[in-house]
């Protein structure tokens, strides 16, 4: 068995961090790209949702979601982006079963093999972890995490849409409509839940008063 760790909602100034780990049999894992599983960023959405629905038919699954506020919490004690993703990758390491032998993670950490440190601070796995930049390319068992990860955050942006009533577009702070959106409504109740207050982002848009959050 070989797994593969990935996350979608990093870069996001809305919404929820979502990992996802995918483990299978090498002989499945190893099949996998040519049924079209790589990197999500190389997918429509459309092939996204359906390449989800046949990873989790033919692989094992694990989702963890660090809402907003989480995050908000836990940066304002300091606690770095890169360690808070190493902690909620090493609970979700925790629920694999008997005979994984390898997990291949996309490394957030500039140097990668210093992630697996982060990592075994929580839980020191009793199978190789390899921590790589572009591994959701690289490895079709990380490319199905990825696929995972960010149809999963898709549906939990999809939510916070209905619940504030506005299409702010993807969440994503290099995104202009979320930018425009958030500026005008910094101080929305409806929002405020799901707003990532420790973001620079934030802290710019209008020189606004976190304090008042």
């Amino acid at each position: 068995m070989i797994g593969g760790v990935d996350e979608a909602g990093r870069g996001c100034v809305l919404g929820p961090l979502v990992i996802a780990i995918a483990v299978a049999k090498q002989e499945v894992a190893d099949g996998l790209r040519a049924l079209g599983v790589r990197d999500s960023k190389e997918l429509t959405p459309k092939k996204r949702e359906e390449l989800a629905a046949l990873v989790r038919k033919e692989c094992g699954v694990v989702v963890l979601k660090i809402s907003a506020e989480e995050l908000n919490e836990l940066m304002g004690r300091h606690v770095s982006l890169n360690e808070i993703e190493a902690l909620w990758i090493a609970k979700g390491l925790m629920k694999l079963g008997e005979g994984v032998k390898r997990v291949y993670i996309d490394s957030p950490d500039t140097v990668a093999k210093r992630f697996e440190k982060r990592i075994r601070k929580y839980y020191d796995a009793p199978f190789e972890l390899s921590c790589e930049h572009k591994a959701d390319a690289n490895h079709p068992i990380a490319g199905a995490a990825s696929i995972v990860a960010k149809v999963e955050r898709d549906a939990e942006i999809a939510k916070i849409k209905k619940i504030v009533g506005y299409d702010f577009n993807s969440g994503y702070s290099s995104d202009p409509v979320t930018i425009d959106y958030l500026a005008k409504n910094l101080h929305n109740e409806k929002l405020k839940p799901y707003i990532r207050t420790k973001w620079k982002t934030i802290a710019r848009l209008g020189q606004k008063k976190i304090s008042e959050f």
